[in-house]
This record gives structure tokens, sequence and C-alpha cells, in this order.
């Protein structure tokens, strides 16, 4: 896959909840700086965070805006419509960053306002 091909396909099984071919976007060796779950190293760590994320949302939407792409790296500005496990809704603007060796996400960061995943985090805490 291209890297356009990578990128939509990133968001059409994140919002289908469909997270085993999502974890295939990634290279084995993946680097992830999350917002919320800070720095991530490797495709067992983000296998792991799959329970969570099934866990802590009740819906999970995040729509691009606008999307650039250059070589093998992408910039997506997206809109996240999202629902924490007790149904509190959580609406976010976000930007992600992608990296891409060999056809795989080998590196990605989100930048978002943290304040509209209170919900999240809180319950994901209690």
């Amino acid at each position: 896959m291209n890297t356009r091909e990578v990128i939509d396909k990133y968001y059409e099984s994140a919002n289908a909840g469909d997270w085993n071919t999502w974890l295939t976007l990634f290279d084995d060796n993946v680097v992830v700086d999350e917002q919320l779950a800070g720095h991530i190293e490797g495709i067992d760590t983000m296998r792991g965070a799959i329970a969570g994320i099934e866990r802590g949302y009740s819906k999970f939407q995040n729509n691009p805006q606008h999307v650039v792409i250059n070589g093998n790296e992408a910039s997506v500005v997206s809109h996240i419509s999202a629902a924490n496990a007790s149904g509190v809704p959580i609406e976010a603007n976000v930007a992600n960053y992608f990296r891409l060796k060999n056809g795989k996400i080998a590196y990605m960061a989100n930048f978002h306002d943290t304040r509209p995943f209170d919900p999240f985090v809180n319950q994901r805490l209690n």
C-alpha cells in the first residue's frame, strides 16, 4: 500500500473498531507519541493498548478533515466524536503525524487538547 492507502485504512479500520486490521498497518518496531498514553514502542505494546480502547470507549469515531501526503509522511487534521464507557461524550480536534517505512507506520504522534478526554481519563483511573 502507498502512504495514502495506509492512512485511509488507518481511519477506516479505527472507525469500524477493526483493531486487527488497524494493527497490521504498523511496523513491528513502531514508535508512537500519544498525548494521553505517552511514549509507546513496539507492536506488542500497541496490541496491549487495544483492550484499553475497547473498555474505555462506548463510541469512537475519528474523522479526517484535511490530509496532506508528502512521500512517506502524512499529516491529518481530524475530529474525534467519542463517548467514554459510561456514555459521556467527547469531542476533540486532533492533528496526527505519520512517518512510514516499507509501507508500514514506523512513527506516529498526535496533538490535541486533552481536556475533552477528562471523562475517559477519570473513568480509567477510578
